[in-house]
């Protein structure tokens, strides 16, 4: 068995964060969004958008709006991968083989959107589908490491480490890129190259220190139906665990909001918010990215205190607050200013709620080795919640003609969540030490 508390193991799993976190910012939060609404919306001399409509398959759809769909699409294919993929890695005990799978598969996609062309847009959607895929799969495997290496009381600090390292990572590379596009002129999907040899490339310093085998050697059955085992196994023990379960309901339906919101924010900016003309709107909307990028570095860590002072549940119903705030707020606002405001205060509470959900999920986790079964059902309920977020926001845009009617499903996602985190049962793990 793994011992756990290595420091050398623990810093290179927290790497990781480091190497895959610029997927998150570059392609989903920052540069691809602006290029992909600027390639598929006809503009006139000024850059204001005449017509955001696209064909994809002989139907039409808003840009924004089928981009949520293929985001929805490629949760529903992880939703269903996680539970057989996991239950397969823990029986063959072989996650880091798994996790490099799918981080390779995520960083080939990223490189593809180099060759992203409107006039083939079902083919240039795949990469945007795989690349979601690869990132997401990826993140099954590296959460299940998290109770093998280190014992409940440092998961807060180490998982909050994760993160932080992450966000400062993904923001010198973002930052890297915009000075090769603003200062040199180099063509902005250029950068989708650069997240693929960063995510592949610092990966490896991971890979090195993270070892494949955590456990003794199981007996040789056939891996597809023992993981389909496994997965029931894991099934029938959350019915008898209250708190665990009462909390992944919680956990599903806030996630709802908080990954749409993260997902979703840099697209309702660019359409929402008077920029002025095209170049303000760019210098605009990376200014906020870099707003929320590092005061998240702050919120990891200031929501991990808080969890230690007044428990887990506590903190995150803390931040869900504040997240019912945030919606009110976007709703409302048309200028700059206020967007940036908005978005130091997602900042704060992004980091933090991201952190704490997973460290809390590890902390409720019984003793057992199907580490990686259990983060399956982690991860699914997180997905299938982003599909249904996701879909409903692309849904209300194209039903009412605004990204703004969207927000109200959002602010429902965490009212909701909010009361059912009440309901979850005291346990001394997560409470306040």
């Amino acid at each position: 068995m793994l011992e756990k508390g290595n420091k050398r193991i623990i810093n290179a799993w927290a790497f990781y964060d480091w190497a895959n976190s610029a997927y998150p910012l570059v392609i989903t939060t920052a540069i691809f969004p602006m290029y992909y609404e600027a390639v598929t919306s006809q503009k006139d001399i000024n850059g204001k958008v005449i017509s955001d409509l696209v064909e994809f398959f002989g139907l039409s759809f808003r840009n924004t709006e089928l981009y949520s769909y293929v985001i929805s699409f490629s949760f529903v294919i992880v939703s269903i991968l996680s539970p057989l993929l996991s239950g397969i890695a823990d029986y063959s005990d072989n996650k880091k083989q798994f996790l490099k799978f799918f981080c390779y598969l995520g960083a080939l996609a990223c490189a593809s959107l180099f060759f992203f062309d409107t006039d083939k847009l079902e083919l240039s959607m795949l990469s945007v589908l795989f690349a979601s895929i690869g990132f997401w799969a990826s993140i099954v495997f590296y959460n299940a490491y998290l109770p093998e290496i280190a014992p409940p009381e440092l998961h807060d600090k180490i998982s909050a480490k994760g993160y932080a390292l992450g966000y400062i990572g993904s923001s010198i590379l973002l930052i890297g890129c915009l000075i090769s596009i603003m200062v040199f002129d180099v063509p902005a999907k250029f950068s989708f190259l650069a997240v693929a040899l960063w995510w592949v490339g610092f990966s490896q310093i991971t890979y090195a220190r993270l070892p494949n085998r955590t456990q003794h050697e199981k007996p040789k059955e056939n891996k597809f139906t023992k993981g389909w085992r496994e997965l029931k196994k894991v099934w029938n023990q959350l019915k008898e665990l209250k708190t665990l379960k009462s909390y992944l309901i919680s956990f599903f339906v806030y996630s709802m909001g908080v990954q749409t919101v993260m997902l979703m924010a840099t697209l309702f900016a660019a359409k929402e918010i008077n920029w002025g003309d095209d170049g303000e709107a760019k210098t605009g909307l990376i200014v906020s990215v870099l707003i929320i990028q590092f005061i998240a570095i702050g919120g990891a860590y200031i929501f991990s205190s808080l969890s230690k002072k007044f428990g887990n549940i506590a903190a995150l119903m803390a931040s869900l607050f504040i997240w019912i705030g945030v919606c009110i707020a976007a709703y409302s606002i048309h200028e700059p200013v206020e967007f940036y405001a908005v978005a130091g205060v997602v900042g704060l509470v992004m980091g933090g709620v991201q952190s704490l959900s997973r460290s809390t999920y590890s902390k409720l986790l019984p003793e057992t080795t199907d580490h990686a079964s259990f983060f399956s059902f982690y991860d699914v309920t997180e997905k299938i919640g982003i599909v249904i977020g996701t879909f409903s926001y692309a849904f209300i845009e194209g039903v009412t003609g605004s990204m703004r009617n969207s927000i109200f499903a959002l602010a429902t996602f965490f009212v909701i969540g909010m009361l059912l985190l009440l309901r979850v049962p005291k346990n001394k793990s997560i409470q306040a030490d």
